[in-house]
């Protein structure tokens, strides 16, 4: 695994990924072209769970007409019938879909979010596994779906004010992976607006940030700590390639799945948990009993889970 990585960035200069500097004019008639059958929706909804897993039900065909009817203007593309066409036969493909990826999902994350899971992290997690790896002095954190970075870099943050001056002996590996590669540009870039601080104290602004303009800039102390790779959690294969975690999260993305998309990740993540290692779920998601050999933690507010057969954890 390499030591740092960089998102690989669209080119600009494919007209997939490059924005016209004024839009067309939208006339009505041309608007009314852009609307999205019944059988368009199927379409890209199969396009989309075919290549990320993300589940869109009829209900939602409102959410991809919304988020993609700019963009056919963009393209200058009569209707929907043109852009699935631009989307699976034309040269830039794997841009294109990039681009509608950025633009139909949502990355809603700031920092510090749910203290309470993360206390458990701090307190109870983080405390046992540095003594279990103190011979090795190396410990390993996955954040899955990442979005902007405020995630693993909170991680980070907390592992950081945990080891303390014990941090330089430790190797510590933390990966933030997403499928979009505007939202890791963000997180390389490690540069934020007030929204993404919304949920962190003063003093770890004071302790980790320092504020340009509008901007809150990450602390070199802690962006070091974290490197970031572009990641389809569907493709099983280039994550097994990342190796064993200690911890993993993967916070409200699972909503996303459909029950056998689901069972498809939430395996893939037990089967790269060391033997005690953690796996932390969003506050609106649940693993049921037989879906995958994890076993919930007795921790109010936590949605954490265990390799099954894992020594009983200090509680």
């Amino acid at each position: 695994m390499p030591t740092s990585t960089t998102p690989p960035m669209i080119n600009a200069a494919t007209p997939a990924a490059t924005k016209p500097a004024t839009a067309p004019i939208e006339t009505p008639a041309a608007a009314a072209r852009r609307t999205m059958s019944d059988a368009q929706f199927a379409q890209l909804a199969k396009i989309v769970y075919d290549r990320a897993g993300i589940h869109f039900p009829s209900a939602k065909k409102y959410v991809l007409e919304s988020r993609l009817s700019h963009r056919l203007v963009e393209l200058e593309l009569e209707d929907f019938d043109q852009y699935i066409a631009f989307l699976t036969m034309g040269p830039y493909q794997s841009d294109e879909f990039q681009e509608m990826f950025n633009r139909i999902t949502i990355n809603e994350t700031s920092f510090f979010r749910n203290e309470p899971q993360l206390d458990v992290f701090e307190k109870k997690v983080l405390p046992e596994l540095i003594e279990a790896r103190k011979s090795t002095k190396r410990l390993r954190i996955w954040s899955a779906a990442c979005s902007t970075g405020e995630e693993p870099y909170t991680l980070a943050m907390l592992v950081h004010r945990t080891l303390g001056v014990r941090l330089p002996d430790w190797k510590i590996e933390i990966l933030g992976t997403d499928i979009s590669e505007r939202a890791l540009e963000v997180a390389a870039e490690a540069r934020y607006t007030d929204y993404a601080m919304r949920t962190t104290n003063a003093m770890v602004r004071q302790r980790y940030f320092r504020q340009d303009g509008p901007y809150f800039i990450l602390s070199d102390a802690i962006k070091p700590m974290v490197n970031f790779d572009l990641l389809n959690l569907k493709d099983r294969l280039a994550a097994k390639r990342h190796g064993v975690w200690d911890v993993i999260f993967c916070r409200n993305v699972m909503i996303y799945f459909d029950d056998p998309m689901k069972k498809q990740v939430v395996n893939m993540f037990a089967d790269q948990l060391a033997g005690d290692g953690y796996l932390f779920i969003g506050h609106s998601e649940n693993i049921r009993a037989g879906e995958a050999p994890l076993t919930n933690m007795p921790w109010p507010q936590a949605f954490c889970y265990r390799k099954a057969g894992a020594d009983k954890p200090v509680l």
